[in-house]
């Protein structure tokens, strides 16, 4: 597994992870966050969420779904991933 490491969030960290999951570079995201404490630069957390939604990129903000998805069998498996518009996925079918 590789990891990257980006600049801090309040130095443009949050807009290099935006621009590498609109790039189709970043197929899973684990940007812990502290709900506790007040963000200074908010927006731009809330903007890379916003990204990952609709990118359809798998996104953990905590321990619990980090875990989740790190012991997901989609792991070691393939799993692809669908961006679709907005209009779409409202009017999906759910079997």
């Amino acid at each position: 597994t590789t990891v990257i490491k980006y600049k801090s969030g309040p130095l443009g960290g949050d807009q290099q992870l935006g621009a590498q999951i609109t790039d189709q570079k970043i197929d899973i995201l684990i940007f812990m966050i502290d709900p506790l404490t007040a963000q200074p630069h908010d927006v731009d957390v809330k903007a890379l969420q916003r990204i990952a939604v609709v990118w359809n990129i798998v996104l953990a903000c905590d321990i619990a779904t980090a875990d989740f998805i790190m012991t997901s069998p989609y792991m070691e498996g393939i799993y692809t991933r669908e961006v679709s518009s907005f209009s779409t996925y409202l009017n999906r079918t759910i079997p």
